[in-house]
């Protein structure tokens, strides 16, 4: 039976917890992509540091310092018919320890007619004990284009911390003109740290990557496996349904950081987010 003491202690909690809301649009306009009306609340930012020649770069930065068990961040992009926009964090995104709720993060990313969206946020990193569940929403136009990657890191290497319990739930959906082209949910709990020591799954890495590129085909597949002697960690590529997809896996951070850049530059021939290259 919960006593008054627990209850308000729970209420406590409940009203500490991080909220953060971003929802905005881009559309293309005398060949320039502008923003159109953003909505931010809570602890979400997104900032637009310079202008360019013809897209549109933003930059997602998190007040709160990091998320935490029951905090809930919502982000829903769009991308109008024939603009280009570039997404990435400003830092990497800490997951901390979390005694009760897994925190909630849903990404919804639409691009319409002609649009190009690249989704390229910088590493998760998740502490020993991190609760997440996290669900990304892809919605793409037939011939609208896509370059999105993610990074998980299990533990912080630097500080000699391994993750060994917690909860990972990461949930994708592409679909792309009106169809349901990938799915996905991957779920590690309890024990991850002996999970991940499996063969079978990471064989001891502590990094995890995804890659997913839209279109994608067997020559871009070619184009990539033609950069394999440099990889660092282990990288595996194939496409299907008119869309490619990379995945990672790493001893650490470093390795897998520079393998991911190397297949994006091969899969789209631009130049990374500056951040990327800090």
């Amino acid at each position: 039976m919960r006593t008054d003491s627990t209850r308000a202690n729970a209420a406590t909690f409940a009203a500490n917890r991080a909220q953060g809301v971003v929802r905005f649009g881009v559309h293309l306009q005398d060949g320039v992509t502008r923003r159109g009306d953003l909505h931010e609340s809570g602890s979400l930012r997104v900032r637009f540091p310079s202008p360019e020649q013809e897209g549109l770069s933003g930059v997602f930065v998190n007040t709160a310092g990091g998320i935490a068990g029951g905090d809930c961040f919502d982000i829903d992009i769009t991308a109008g018919e024939g603009a280009r926009l570039t997404l990435t964090t400003a830092a990497a995104e800490k997951v901390y320890r979390a005694p009760g709720a897994a925190a909630q993060l849903s990404i919804a990313l639409k691009a319409e007619r002609g649009a190009h969206l690249a989704w390229l946020p910088q590493e998760t990193i998740l502490f020993d004990r991190a609760r997440i569940s996290r669900r990304i929403d892809i919605d793409l136009a037939e011939d609208a284009s896509l370059l999105l990657c993610e990074i998980v890191l299990f533990g912080r290497a630097a500080m000699g911390e391994t993750m060994r319990h917690g909860e990972f739930v990461d949930r994708w959906r592409l679909r792309r003109g009106g169809k349901l082209v990938f799915a996905e949910t991957v779920r590690l709990d309890g024990d991850i740290g002996a999970k991940l020591a499996r063969r079978a799954i990471a064989n001891g890495g502590v990094a995890i990557g995804t890659a997913l590129i839209v279109p994608g085909d067997a020559a871009l597949v070619e184009r990539i496996r033609e950069t394999s002697e440099t990889f660092r960690g282990e990288v595996g590529i194939s496409c299907w349904n008119g869309f490619a997809m990379a995945r990672f896996c790493a001893q650490d951070a470093a390795r897998l950081r520079a393998d991911m850049m190397a297949v994006l530059g091969r899969a789209s021939g631009e130049a990374l987010p500056r951040l990327w290259l800090n």
